[in-house]
This record gives structure tokens, C-alpha cells and sequence, in this order.
């Protein structure tokens, strides 16, 4: 019985996989007779699953999609969740698994939920933090991933992080109203906890990442445009750019006596890592101030040049004559005046706490 189950399984992943499949080719794949097939495949009927005799000069079988799977009855936002769970919340080494999974998911569903499915083409773009996903609707992500996917103008309400109050689908605009942005949806991407769309400004003739949980899609059906090519060998490069463009107050650049792989690995993907030789590579950052970017530079425990600007030229000095007066008490003289704190550290940090930066519609 043991045997017959895990059979059954089997030429099910096999149904699942493909199309159409001869008899003599499951037999071969499950090294049964094609006798031994017609049963099992008698016995997958009897459980529910919808599969049909093809013809052909050796006949063969099709797995058909249909509501009537006992194992895979979903609605339209669970087949939403699904989707995106596969495609976001893979671990590294499983992704191949995760994507034969959503694979065999989307075989045996209905035609309308399999369309959900394919709209949403996500692309998870790693980051430094594990915070929770804002809320975002699961018919907003629909609507704007399948204006992305058919290449669609999306009009849209925006809440650009001003705390006005977005209005609602279906609802007359009110006192305040503004215009609606107008954008080419180019990807949609997760980074550092948040969903943003990738999309072409109509409006700002430039390239923009929107907020997705700010977004109210307005109703109707957009023109249809050529997809423009992203400034970015892919969407991943672009976004992590954009987001590691200076949202800090300072940010500056050195030379480590290390292999870039090694300080990749360390550095965060808020820092710009770039191979100078072996052992040797380029190091870009951004901190609160000169001082603290100064230290960080430091954690490497390798000697290190400084590119610029002078401004982190000067705070390294600073730190150097600190340390030296630390290790040599007797030398505390040799510390300079404290002067007044680093113009990063008085820079303003709001569009830091609202996720905002050059590039990207946190708040515009």
C-alpha cells in the first residue's frame, strides 16, 4: 500500500509538470507497466483528480485544470497569498523547490485564478532589515501588478507620506482633491520590509519607486506603452542604487586592504562594495555623522585609504588622534578641542524614518 501511495504521488508530479504525457513514458518514468499507469491513473479519477485519456498512436494523459481538486480549493485571495509567498518568502537553497511548487499549484487551478497568479510578478530584493510587510490589500497588488504585466498606464491616488487621507475606490473625489499620478508600472519589488512599484512617471518624466500600501488604483483599463529599459542591468540593481543613493546625512568612500567578497559579506546591502584587485576593494557608506562613519570604516580590523570626501578625511584624523590618546593615557593632551557635533548629525532625519529618498516617491 506504502508503494502505491508514494506512486501515485509520483505520477502526479509528473502529471502536474506537463502538459500532455504518453502512456510508454509514465510507464518508463515509474518503471511499472503501462497496465499498472491505466490503474493508477483510474485510482487518481476516483480521488477527485480530472485526469483525461489523450489520443494519439500510443494514447496518453493530461491532467486538467478545475475547481474540483479536493487539495487545492482556493479563493481569490488565498491563491494571492500563495503566489506571493512563494515568490517572497523563499529561504536561499529552496527557491528552485518553491518554484516547481507554485508550478504545480497553478496547473490544477481555474483559468480566472491562474490569470491572479501570473499578474503578480514580484521580485524580492533582499535587505538589511526583518521588519513586517506594511498592510497592503491584496486587490490593490493585483491591480497594480497586472497594469505591470500588460503594460498598462496605471492611474492612481497617492499618499506621499503627508497624512492625507487617500480616497477610497468607488468614492467621489472631495475638498483637497489632487490629480491623480499617472506612471508606466515597470516591477513590482519588496525591499527593507516594504512594497514598492517600479514605474515610469508620466507626470515627472523620470523613473520613481511608489509605495504600494500608499497606493489607491483608480478604475479602468489604461493605454497600453512600449516598456523603457531601466537605467540598471535589472530591477534588483536599480532598486538597491536608488535605496543606497545618500538617504543618510554623510556618506563617503575608502580603500580596504581586503577581498571584496569578504567585506560583501559584512558590509550590508546598504553599502556599495566594488573590487579594486585582489585584495584590495572599494568601500561606499553612509552613517549619522563623519565620526561614526569614521568608526565603521574601522570595524574591518584592515588598514584603509580614504577616497573622500575631506570632511571623512578630517573625522578619520579626529579618531586617529582619539585612539592614540586612549591607548596613551599620559598623552591625553595631545586630544583636540571639542568642537562643535558633525553637520550630519544635525541633518534631519525624516526622510530617513519615512522610508524616502533620491529616486523614490516616499513623499512626493
Amino acid at each position: 500500500m506504502l508503494e502505491t501511495s508514494g506512486r501515485l504521488l509520483r505520477l502526479l508530479s509528473l502529471l502536474q509538470a506537463r502538459r500532455d504525457w504518453p502512456g510508454a513514458a509514465l510507464a518508463e518514468r515509474l518503471d511499472v507497466s503501462p497496465r499498472t499507469v491505466r490503474r493508477d491513473v483510474d485510482r487518481l479519477r476516483e480521488l477527485g483528480y480530472p485526469v483525461r485519456a489523450t489520443k494519439g498512436p500510443d494514447g496518453g494523459y493530461r491532467l486538467d485544470a478545475g475547481a474540483d481538486v479536493p487539495p487545492l480549493l482556493f479563493d481569490d485571495e488565498q491563491a494571492v497569498a500563495v503566489a506571493i509567498a512563494l515568490r517572497t518568502g523563499t529561504l536561499p537553497g529552496v527557491e528552485d523547490a518553491a518554484a516547481r511548487a507554485l508550478a504545480t499549484i497553478r496547473q490544477v487551478m481555474p483559468a480566472r485564478l491562474r490569470t491572479r497568479i501570473d499578474a503578480l510578478e514580484v521580485t524580492a530584493v533582499p535587505g538589511r532589515t526583518e521588519r513586517a510587510l506594511p498592510a497592503v490589500r491584496a486587490d490593490v497588488l493585483v491591480s497594480v501588478g497586472s497594469a505591470a504585466a500588460e503594460r498598462r498606464v496605471l492611474r492612481f491616488d497617492y499618499d506621499g507620506g503627508t497624512g492625507e487621507v487617500l480616497r477610497a475606490p468607488g468614492q467621489e473625489p472631495g475638498e483637497g482633491f489632487r490629480a491623480p499620478r499617472r506612471a508606466e508600472p515597470h516591477h513590482v519589488v519588496t525591499w527593507g520590509g516594504r512594497w514598492y512599484l517600479v514605474a515610469w512617471d508620466l507626470d515627472r518624466d523620470d523613473w520613481r519607486t511608489f509605495r504600494i500600501d500608499r497606493m489607491a488604483p483608480r478604475e479602468g483599463v489604461g493605454a497600453r506603452f512600449e516598456r523603457r529599459a531601466l537605467p540598471a542591468p535589472d530591477v534588483a540593481t536599480f532598486v538597491a542604487e536608488r535605496f543606497t543613493q545618500p538617504v543618510m546625512p554623510v556618506r563617503g568612500t575608502v580603500e580596504l586592504e581586503l577581498d571584496a567578497a569578504v567585506v560583501a559579506a559584512w558590509a550590508g546591502t546598504d553599502a556599495l562594495v566594488e573590487a579594486v584587485s585582489e585584495g584590495r576593494c572599494r568601500l561606499t557608506a553612509g552613517s549619522w555623522s563623519w565620526g561614526g562613519l569614521a568608526g565603521w570604516f574601522g570595524i574591518f580590523d584592515a588598514p584603509f585609504t580614504v577616497v573622500g570626501p575631506d570632511d571623512l578625511r578630517a573625522a578619520v584624523a579626529r579618531l586617529a588622534a582619539r585612539a592614540t590618546a586612549a591607548a596613551a593615557p599620559a598623552a591625553a593632551g595631545l586630544l583636540p578641542e571639542r568642537g562643535a557635533p558633525d553637520e550630519g548629525v544635525r541633518a534631519s532625519r525624516r526622510d530617513v524614518a519615512r522610508g524616502s529618498g533620491p529616486g523614490h516617491d516616499g513623499a512626493s
